[in-house]
């Protein structure tokens, strides 16, 4: 059974054809284009184009934004001018056959727990460090939806009281300090600080980022105040974790979005900030950190699958 997923981004949709074991076999990629009201009409020239050449079963939409319960209307989204938009219809008129409409952070996190790093688990908490902080849970083998279709967010779970403003409208958010944002933040004040900054300081572009590159220089030369800098969130991202596991308690983390490629120069002090915050560390399970594996393809390959699942 060969599925279509689609997942809309800011910039680009990735469009491609999923078989039964979660691989790829046909793909597209274009252009997101500015005029919200042709989305749907590039969207289903996608999904057109590869109905044309395989026998599709289902199709799957994944986009960042905040979805009703009966996953139809898109209340918000952060990237697209989309508000109380009834997306799912406007797909499945253009498309001309039902559709599964997902956010894109589920999509991924569902695609890591099926086919990724996640896989095997029965419950698992997928956090994404980007530029934000987006996540995904899977309870018992069921993606988490909530109440009103916003559950997850775990990137805006409130970290520090009175702490550094968040895009949301809040304060203190997780996002403010674990994500890539974070870390070019941390970067930044220990070059001001000097010392152990001096050599980050020297990495610094124009901008005043040090970009990846040179953060991967720093860190294969085990300079102090790049380690530090991560070191800083990955605390953050540890503790945090502590407090997911008293409510949720998964058997696995599964780190994704760009800061991951970091590998285990993150995990390793997330494991002991997490160690250090969980409540009765020492006489309770632990969940394992892994970072997921299915990279840039986690949202199509998830809701091409979650698509799949819905349909039957």
């Amino acid at each position: 059974m060969l599925n279509v997923g689609i997942d809309i981004g800011g910039t680009k949709i990735a469009g491609g054809v999923v078989g039964p074991d979660g691989r790829i076999i046909d793909s597209l990629r274009v252009s997101t284009p500015s005029d919200t009201g042709a989305l749907a009409v590039v969207v289903a020239d996608m999904v057109s184009q590869l109905a044309s050449r395989h026998d599709v079963h289902a199709v799957g939409v994944a986009a960042a934004g905040y979805i009703d319960r009966t996953r139809s209307v898109m209340l918000h989204s952060p990237n697209i001018d989309w508000q109380n938009e009834p997306l799912r219809a406007e797909f499945e008129a253009r498309i001309g056959r039902p559709v599964t409409l997902e956010n894109d952070a589920n999509a991924a996190g569902w695609g890591e727990y099926r086919f990724g790093a996640g896989r095997g688990s029965t419950d698992m908490v997928m956090v994404t460090l980007g530029t934000g902080v987006g996540g995904a849970v899977v309870n018992d083998g069921r993606l988490l939806i909530g109440a009103n279709g916003s559950a997850a967010e775990l990137g805006h779970m409130r970290f520090v009281r009175g702490g550094r403003p968040c895009g949301c409208g809040q304060s203190g958010c997780l996002e403010q300090y674990a994500s890539g944002r974070a870390l070019q933040r941390e970067l930044a004040d220990i070059a001001d600080a000097g010392g152990i900054g001096d050599r980050v300081a020297a990495h610094q572009g124009a901008d005043g980022i040090v970009h990846g590159g040179d953060l991967a220089l720093l860190l294969d030369e085990g300079d102090a105040g790049a380690l530090e800098a991560v070191r800083r969130v990955a605390t953050a991202l540890g503790e945090a974790c502590g407090a997911f596991q008293a409510v949720l308690d998964p058997d696995v983390f599964v780190i994704g979005g760009g800061v991951a490629d970091l590998g285990e120069v993150l995990l390793e002090p997330t494991r002991i900030a997490y160690d250090t915050s969980l409540p009765g560390f020492g006489d309770r399970p632990t969940a394992r950190f892994v970072t997921a594996t299915l990279g840039n393809d986690a949202g199509l390959v998830g809701v091409a699958d979650l698509a799949g699942l819905r349909s039957l």
